[in-house]
């Protein structure tokens, strides 16, 4: 008998462990936008009234979700607020609209710093010597599920939506592309075709932004994105939401491929 009721009490515990969550994110995400979001959103990230209604619906309840499962850390002194939350998790799920309803499934936390903050390197030479060094840096992507990032050049690439900089976008790519278990510039596609011209067609993009930083040229996609893959894919990210209009005149087969993956077409915004 006490083995039997024993054996119902972990079932039991354990059926409540997956429906409380559950159940709690039901109740999050059904709950009414506040309109004080609304505001923050008008506010801070200016494609938000020129995106359809559908979209503008789409991305609610994303930023309900990621605002009840991922928490937020201020650094430096600087205080969490609503601002700041809505803000950051508006340009994060601008990345998942028309996608399966997965809002960064590795994430676990947001660091934010007021300014630009220093984080320590290390590299390893030929010969294996070894060279510590600090770095600035205005946001990165962690594997451990952590994304860092500036707040003032987060309220700078909200507001200027056009430029194609943007420190959101750049690392939230970055989390997309950590998905298929690597971050090397080849997040999940759908199927083995899909791989195959994403591969061709990235690969040729990547060479010709490697020539044009060594050449000196100047170029639409920042050249920050010739020093890797997975850096140009999160380059590619910023230049498609922010100058959609350039990159598919200038570069219309990556274009194609961004908008294959993304399952929207920014231009369809301006």
């Amino acid at each position: 008998m006490n083995v039997l009721l024993v054996s119902t009490f972990i079932i039991l515990a354990i059926a409540l462990a997956v429906w409380i969550p559950k159940f709690r994110l039901k109740c999050a995400i059904e709950a009414r936008f506040p309109e004080r979001f609304v505001a923050i959103l008008e506010k801070n990230v200016p494609i938000y009234p020129r995106i359809p209604v559908e979209l503008q619906q789409q991305l609610q309840l994303l930023i309900k979700q990621f605002l009840h499962q991922k928490k937020f850390y201020g650094c430096g002194g600087l205080e969490i607020t609503d601002e700041i939350r809505v803000t950051i998790a508006g340009e994060a799920c601008l990345l998942l609209l028309n996608r399966r309803p997965r809002v960064y499934p590795g994430l676990q936390s947001v660091l934010v710093y007021p300014a630009a903050f220093v984080a320590p390197r290390t590299e390893v030479a030929a010969g294996g010597v070894v060279t510590h060094s600090r770095q600035g840096l205005l946001g990165e992507s962690w594997g451990d599920g952590r994304v860092i990032l500036a707040w003032d050049h987060v309220q700078q690439g909200a507001r200027n939506f056009a430029d194609g900089h943007n420190v959101v976008l750049h690392e939230f790519a970055h989390q997309l592309d950590s998905e298929s278990g690597s971050t090397n510039g080849a997040p999940l596609l759908r199927n083995l075709s899909s791989y195959r011209s994403w591969a061709a067609v990235f690969s040729r993009e990547f060479a010709t932004l490697q020539a044009d930083a060594l050449e000196h040229n100047t170029s639409l996609l920042d050249q920050y994105g010739a020093t890797n893959p997975a850096e140009f894919f999160a380059v590619a990210t910023e230049t498609f939401f922010e100058m959609p209009a350039q990159m598919a005149e200038q570069h219309p087969e990556l274009f194609e491929e961004l908008k294959k993956y993304y399952r929207i077409d920014p231009q369809e915004w301006l």
